[in-house]
């Protein structure tokens, strides 16, 4: 599989990142299962956070880890400090990361995220505290979800300033379909203008909802309206010509408009790593697929709907 590099973590990451933030003890076989088969094609790194479950993610996740011995060559990215309903600061970030640490089982954290931000805190005891769980040996590296590129480069810049490790990577969503408003509270969507940031700064995004949360399946149309949140995000006339315009792209290339979508997230100018929700094996395969999708930059543009011919 393809891999994009995080210098802060010394090693190559995936593309393709899969997504645990539903994993229960109730569902773990299929959990595992999905690991295994996104392992045995080369995927190296998971998504999951304290908020999910209470934890309960994190152990199933931390389960499997233990299970297949796998933690030496498969990265977890961990997430804290979700601002609400949690505590933000120095201080969370140290406890969110022990809490972490016990649910997953593991004595490190290979990469840990900010889930929210609190723009009232200073940056600079943010960033101390991370150097100071680096140099523990807790965690890897460190970056943040759901931030502004503008608090992002304030933070990297306090840290080239003081010698100290910066934000390795950020993660908002990044997907072909716009949302029309936050699916979550205090969550952030990369405009172009932040994926140029990104690309000028060299700092990999890592895309959640690199699909828009099922928006370009088969039965996607405005008649749809089973699932309120969609409606509320996605649904726009705008969306639905991306969609027309995935699935005709997608018939052409014999693929599916949801990969053609994926493919679309991958070809950024900026590196990016995409998350993904797949819940059966088949889902796993598709996504993997979608990596040998070539777009033309015009097909990217007219995709975006940033021009009228491909």
């Amino acid at each position: 599989m393809d891999t994009v590099r995080i210098p802060e973590l010394k090693r190559d990451v995936s593309r393709l990142g899969l997504g645990g933030a539903w994993f229960r003890a109730e569902n773990q076989d299929l959990a595992f299962s999905l690991l295994d088969r996104f392992r045995e094609l080369g995927g190296n790194i998971v998504d999951t956070g304290r908020i999910y479950g209470d934890g309960e993610a994190e152990q199933t996740l931390g389960r499997w880890l233990a299970d297949r011995d796998a933690h030496a060559d498969f990265m977890v990215l961990d997430k804290g400090c979700h601002h609400p309903p949690h505590d933000f600061g120095p201080q969370a970030i140290h406890d969110d990361i022990s809490r972490g640490l016990d649910c997953l089982g593991v004595d490190y954290i290979d990469l840990w995220l900010f889930h929210r931000d609190k723009p009232s805190h200073p940056v600079g005891p943010l960033i101390d505290a991370l150097n100071e769980e680096v140099a523990r040996g807790r965690i890897r590296a460190f970056g943040c979800s759901n931030w502004s590129t503008a608090r992002l480069a304030e933070a990297n810049e306090y840290a080239r300033a003081n010698g100290l490790m910066g934000m390795a990577v950020a993660s908002p969503n990044l997907a072909l379909a716009t949302p029309r408003e936050p699916y979550w509270t205090g969550c952030t969507h990369a405009t172009e203008e932040d994926v140029a940031w990104h690309a000028r700064a060299g700092v990999p995004i890592i895309a959640w909802s690199s699909q828009a949360a099922g928006f370009f399946r088969d039965d996607s149309s405005p008649e749809n309206t089973r699932d309120p949140n969609l409606v509320r995000v996605y649904h726009s006339p705008e969306n639905f010509e991306k969609l027309r315009r995935a699935r005709e792209l997608a018939s052409e290339k014999g693929a599916s408009a949801v990969q053609i979508a994926l493919a679309w997230t991958l070809h950024q100018p900026a590196p990016v790593v995409a998350l993904v929700g797949p819940h059966t094996i088949g889902e796993v395969d598709s996504c993997v697929a979608a990596l040998e999708i070539k777009l033309t930059q015009a097909e990217v543009d007219w995709l975006a709907l940033r021009r009228d011919d491909r």
